[in-house]
């Protein structure tokens, strides 16, 4: 489905795209609120190539696999839970790998020994 030609796609191309009616793609938008094309300033939906990713998953739960409508909405909910919980794992690895690399530095540098002066010592 990737077309990196347009920013922007009419609803007509976008049904046209998928082989389905722009009256489905509305549907679709009342039932999955992930998917919000923006308007133009004459209301006219705009769909962005990252709408058109969204809605290619959304008919890919819903055709091929054949979920329903409430179990693509879950599983959809459900994996971006699942990417949300992996990116605060992701986060926490590299702030201890940043603490480990610091500390590793720290051990590749020579400890520098302070020397007793005759005054420093009675």
């Amino acid at each position: 489905m990737e077309n990196g030609s347009k920013l922007y796609y009419g609803i007509k191309e976008v049904a046209e795209m998928f082989g389905i009616n722009a009256s489905k793609l509305r549907y679709y938008e009342k039932e999955f609120s992930t998917l919000q094309p923006k308007k133009n300033r004459s209301g006219d939906r705009i769909y962005t190539q990252a709408d058109i990713d969204h809605l290619t998953e959304i008919l890919d739960l819903i055709d091929r696999q054949k979920y329903t409508l409430p179990g693509a909405r879950e599983f959809l909910k459900a994996r971006d839970e699942r990417r949300k919980e992996n990116a605060r794992y992701i986060h926490k690895l590299q702030r201890i790998k940043s603490f480990m690399e610091r500390l590793r530095d720290g051990l590749d540098k020579p400890q520098t020994v302070k020397k007793e002066s005759s005054s420093d010592t009675l």
